[in-house]
């Protein structure tokens, strides 16, 4: 799992990620950050599953931080000096609160619990994902587990723009959200996802028939879809995504 520090003090950050890789094996990511704006920076692009956050900072408190994060995708512990802070902490949904300088063991239970909590929600959210499919939800209420090494997403059908052949990997092209690459081949998704209607236009591209908006002819072929994103339709597939088509009335 991943964690993000963020703390002004440079020795504290050093010594909570040198206790985290002796004491704390779930995590296996660890990055720093040493202020409410390089901490919102951190959290945007590594997506932390875990944040230790301090309270008071040179550019601004925890609190501060934690105001403008529009919803938390972590794990949250408070990190500080200051006991005064323990109430305020807990209105924003933090699991834990510890005091500088930090006990490895009280470190380590408040880990336990962060991937604990985890790891429950992951298992209920993929319970749901199952009863959707057993129960025949709605495609566009339907969401798919995608998983890598240390994350997993519970992506909504409806959201998938297209999906893309790396290698053995698959890239999947969201609508507002960054793609997702996960370590699977292509072919295990055209297995699922085929059945509710998605369209294999190329040995390298499954396609939401509900994004495409028009054909573009030139060059070999394509699906455009919304945004004006292309997916390229291969010369065997043409006539399967043309009735496809037709019979969608674009």
């Amino acid at each position: 799992m991943k964690l993000l520090i963020v703390d002004n003090e440079e020795n504290l950050l050093k010594g909570l990620k040198l206790l985290l890789e002796n004491f704390c094996p779930e995590i296996t990511s660890i990055e720093t950050a040493d202020g409410v704006i390089t901490g919102l920076e951190k959290i945007s692009s590594f997506k932390p599953d875990i944040l230790l956050l301090d309270v008071e900072m040179d550019d601004g408190t925890g609190f501060d931080l934690m105001k403008q994060v529009v919803t938390p995708r972590f794990q949250l512990i408070f990190v500080t000096a200051h006991n005064q802070y323990a109430i305020q902490a807990f209105k924003f949904s933090a699991i834990d609160y510890l005091l500088k300088p930090v006990d490895p063991d009280a470190l380590q239970k408040s880990i336990g619990k962060a991937v604990a909590n985890i790891r429950n929600t992951n298992l209920q959210q993929q319970v749901e994902v199952l009863i959707q499919q057993i129960n025949g939800i709605q495609k566009k209420d339907q969401k798919i587990v995608l998983k890598d090494i240390d994350n997993t997403w519970f992506v909504k059908v409806s959201d998938i723009l297209y999906c893309e052949a790396e290698g053995t990997y698959t890239r999947f092209h969201l609508q507002n959200a960054d793609p997702i690459l996960v370590s699977k081949n292509l072919k295990e998704y055209e297995d699922i996802l085929e059945p509710i209607g998605f369209l294999r236009t190329h040995h390298s591209f499954l396609a939401n028939p509900d994004k495409i908006k028009s054909y573009d002819k030139t060059d070999g072929g394509a699906l455009i879809l919304e945004g004006g994103r292309p997916v390229p339709v291969s010369l065997r597939k043409k006539d399967y995504v043309m009735q496809v088509l037709e019979n969608k009335k674009i």
